[in-house]
C-alpha cells in the first residue's frame, strides 16, 4: 500500500503540476477576457435567472433549470468544501485559500462556458432522456476527428467517479461519525448505501427533486454556523485576510505542528483543492445543465456559473476563515500527527462554538456528502453510458452502491491522491473542447445580450 501511495503521489505531483496549473487558471483568464467579464458584470443578472428557473416550464429537458443547478451544486458542495478547504491549508497554509479565489474568479467563466455548450450540442437518446456534457460537445461540435477525445473524456469519468464522487464522500463521513457518534465505519457506510439506493432507482427527475430540497438547506446551515463563529471574531478577521494574501506569495513559515510551505505549495493545493470543490473545468456540472428544460444556452450558462460563485466563493471562504481565525493549522492530534481535512475542521468549528461547533461540521458534512454521492452517480452513469449505451446503467448504479461501504472502510490519504490523479486527467479533454469551441461561447453571448440590451 505504501508504494502504491508513492506512486499516485508521483503521479499526482505531475498531473497536478505548472502546465495543468496554466492550462487551469489559463483557460478561465482567457474565456474571462474574451467574454468581457461578462460572468462578474451579470452576476446579478444570473441569480435572476435562477429564480425564474424555478418555474414549471415546457422548453426541452428533463428538469428545472433551478433544479439543474442544484444537481451540479450537489455534486460540487461535498467534503471539498469541508475536508478539502483544511487539506489546502494545512499542506499548502493559509495563503492556498488564495489561490482558491483566484481558480474560482476565472472559473466561474470556464463553468458559464461548459453550461452553454452543453445546452447548445446536447441531444436526446433512444430513452427520451437529453444528454450533454464534454463527450457531446466534443463530439457534435468538434466533429468526428475528435471523438477519441469524447472517449478519453467519459473514459476518465466513468472511473473518476468512484472516487471523487463515491469513495471519499463515504469515507469522509465514516470517519466523522466514528469519531463523533462511535459508528463503526462499515455501519455507516451501508446507511450511505441504503439511501443512496432509495433515490437512486428514480433518475435525474429525482435526483433534482431531492438536490432542489437539500442543498438549499443544507447550505445555509452550514453558512449560518460559520457566520455566526465570524462573527464572535470580527475583529481578528482582518488579520486573517491579510494572513492568506500574504502567504499566498510568500509561503507559510512552520509553526506549532505545521511544516510550512512553500509559494509552489501554496499554488499547488489552492488551485487543486479548489478545482476539487468546485470543478470549474473538470467538465462534470455541464452534465447536469444539459438536463435543464430550456432553449437557451446562455440563460442556462448565467445559472450555471453562479455553481463556482456559490461553492468557492461562499462557502469555501467560510470554512477557510474559521480555519485560520482558529489557528488549528497548526495544530496536532493525540498521536502527534498535524490536523487536516475534515479534523481541522471540526476542530475550528469546536473552537469557535464550543459544545456544538463539531456536529455542526458532522451533520454538514453528512448531508454534503450524501447529495455529492447523488450528483456524481448521475456524472458517471452519463459517462458509462456513452460509452456502452443505456444498457449499463442497471449495472453501473448497482456498482456505485456497492462501492459506498467499500470506501468507507477504506484509507483516506490514497483515495485523495487517486481522486486527484482523475481529476486531472478528465480536465485535459475537456479544457482543450473549451479553447477550441470558445468561439462559439463568445459569438452565442454577444449574439444573446444584444437582443436582450
Amino acid at each position: 500500500m505504501e508504494s502504491y501511495t508513492h506512486l499516485l503521489n508521483d503521479l499526482s505531483g505531475i498531473i497536478w503540476g505548472p502546465v495543468m496549473l496554466v492550462l487551469l487558471v489559463g483557460t478561465g483568464v482567457y474565456l474571462t477576457l474574451g467574454l468581457k467579464f461578462m460572468p462578474l458584470r451579470r452576476l446579478g443578472y444570473g441569480l435572476r435567472m435562477l429564480w425564474q428557473g424555478r418555474r414549471p416550464s415546457d422548453e426541452p429537458g428533463d428538469i428545472s433549470p433551478f433544479n439543474a443547478l442544484m444537481t451540479a451544486l450537489s455534486a460540487t458542495v461535498g467534503t471539498g468544501n469541508i475536508a478539502g478547504v483544511a487539506t489546502a491549508i494545512a499542506i499548502g497554509g493559509p495563503g492556498a485559500v488564495f489561490w482558491m479565489w483566484v481558480t474560482a474568479v476565472v472559473g466561474m467563466a470556464t463553468k458559464y462556458g461548459e453550461a452553454v455548450l452543453a445546452v447548445r450540442y446536447r441531444e436526446v437518446d433512444r430513452l427520451g432522456r437529453q444528454q450533454g456534457g464534454p463527450m457531446y460537445y466534443i463530439k457534435n461540435g468538434l466533429g468526428r476527428n475528435w471523438r477519441w477525445l469524447a472517449f478519453l473524456f467519459a473514459l476518465f469519468g466513468t472511473i473518476a467517479a468512484f472516487g471523487i464522487g463515491n469513495t471519499i464522500q463515504a469515507n469522509s463521513v465514516a470517519h466523522a461519525v466514528e469519531t463523533n457518534f462511535a459508528v463503526p465505519l462499515w455501519a455507516t457506510g451501508l446507511l450511505l448505501a441504503g439511501f443512496t439506493f432509495a433515490v437512486l432507482i428514480g433518475g435525474i427527475r429525482r435526483i433534482g427533486e431531492v438536490a432542489g430540497k437539500l442543498v438549499p438547506f443544507m447550505a445555509a446551515a452550514y453558512l449560518l454556523g460559520g457566520l455566526l463563529i465570524i462573527g464572535l471574531q470580527i475583529d481578528q478577521v482582518p488579520a486573517a485576510l491579510t494572513t492568506i494574501v500574504t502567504d499566498a506569495f510568500t509561503g507559510s513559515a512552520a509553526a506549532g505542528g505545521f511544516a510550512g510551505s512553500t509559494l509552489l505549495m501554496a499554488i499547488r493545493f489552492g488551485v487543486a483543492r479548489g478545482v476539487f470543490s468546485n470543478e470549474a473545468g473538470l467538465g462534470t456540472a455541464p452534465i447536469a445543465h444539459a438536463a435543464a428544460r430550456t432553449n437557451d444556452p446562455v440563460r442556462q450558462g448565467v445559472i450555471g456559473m453562479l455553481g463556482t460563485f456559490i461553492d468557492t466563493l461562499i462557502i469555501c471562504t467560510i470554512t477557510a476563515l474559521v480555519i485560520v481565525l482558529s489557528g488549528g493549522w497548526t495544530e496536532v492530534d493525540a498521536a502527534g500527527v498535524q490536523l487536516n481535512g475534515a479534523a481541522l475542521t471540526s476542530y475550528a468549528f469546536a473552537a469557535g462554538l464550543p459544545q456544538i461547533g463539531e456536529y455542526i461540521v458532522t451533520f454538514g458534512l453528512i448531508l454534503f456528502a450524501y447529495t455529492t454521492l447523488l450528483g456524481w452517480s448521475f456524472y458517471g452513469e452519463r459517462c458509462a453510458e456513452y460509452l456502452f449505451g443505456p444498457d449499463i446503467i442497471a449495472g453501473y448504479r448497482a456498482l456505485w452502491i456497492v462501492c459506498i461501504p467499500l470506501g468507507a472502510v477504506a484509507e483516506l490519504r490514497p483515495l485523495w491522491l487517486a481522486a486527484d490523479v482523475m481529476n486531472g486527467l478528465m480536465a485535459i479533454p475537456n479544457l482543450i473542447a473549451l479553447l477550441l469551441l470558445s468561439p462559439v461561447v463568445f459569438r452565442v453571448t454577444r449574439e444573446y445580450f444584444e437582443r436582450e440590451a
